[in-house]
């Protein structure tokens, strides 16, 4: 620990192009887009299908799935295609197949379980189905959907890693880089930097998430209830 330990304290490893600070921003630039591309493909289906009440027998099926997908194979199947190659875009590829799956059956339930009463009172108000689902069921179902998006966040964050395999950087590049040429305290080091930058995001996170609750009403009602036990779960599987 106390090579480790020097090996963050160098001061020459927190600059230029190879340094801590430019490897953080990589990591964060590569789950960013991935991340915008899963909910650009996933949330509005969601929200239509969680709306419409149909679908849910196919997304279960295509969530679990999509866990079962090794995000590293499909890195590597990309990295070997002559459109994308070994550059970024392999990583954020994989990453967005990987983080789709989840958003998409995560805010599905979040919609369907939207109270079928205060839909039900929506409509009797005359409200058209678009707005129901605007200004009633995407309202009740943030807290709930933004669990998901936080667990999946996280996820991705930590499979980020994996784009040191195809020299895309990230804090990943430490571990592989350490592994490569048997320099351990890099090794550990970049395990720590990966660990350090989850623990943040969740911490981070975790604090919007109950601010979401408070300010929507909905602290003790199914929708958080459900949401911790995502929480638990994301514990068991990490």
């Amino acid at each position: 620990m106390s090579g480790v330990w020097g090996w963050l304290t160098d001061p020459a490893h927190w600059s230029g192009e190879d340094g801590i600070p430019q490897r953080l921003l990589e990591h964060l630039e590569i789950s960013a887009v991935a991340l915008l591309i899963a909910l650009v493909v996933a949330v509005p289906l969601a929200l239509l299908l969680g709306h419409l009440g149909r679908g849910g027998g196919i997304l279960i099926p295509i969530g679990n799935i999509g866990r079962a997908i090794p995000t590293y194979a499909v890195i590597v199947t990309l990295a070997l295609t002559d459109q994308i190659g070994i550059s970024p875009w392999a990583v954020i590829l994989a990453l967005a197949v990987f983080a789709v799956p989840p958003l998409l059956v995560n805010t599905y339930v979040a919609v369907r379980g939207v109270d079928s009463d205060v839909k039900d009172a929506a409509r009797g108000m005359g409200m058209t189905g678009g707005q129901v689902l605007r200004r009633t069921e995407i309202p009740l179902a943030f807290p709930l959907a933004f669990a998901g998006f936080r667990t999946t966040t996280v996820q991705v964050v930590a499979t980020a890693t994996f784009a040191g395999l195809v020299g895309a950087g990230t804090l990943g590049k430490y571990i592989y880089e350490g592994f490569s040429i048997q320099d351990y305290d890099e090794l550990y080091a970049g395990v720590v930097l990966v660990a350090l930058l989850c623990i943040v995001l969740e911490v981070i996170l975790a604090a919007v998430q109950r601010v979401v609750f408070r300010r929507t009403g909905q602290g003790t009602t199914r929708q958080q209830l459900m949401a911790e036990q995502m929480d638990e779960a994301m514990v068991v599987s990490v």
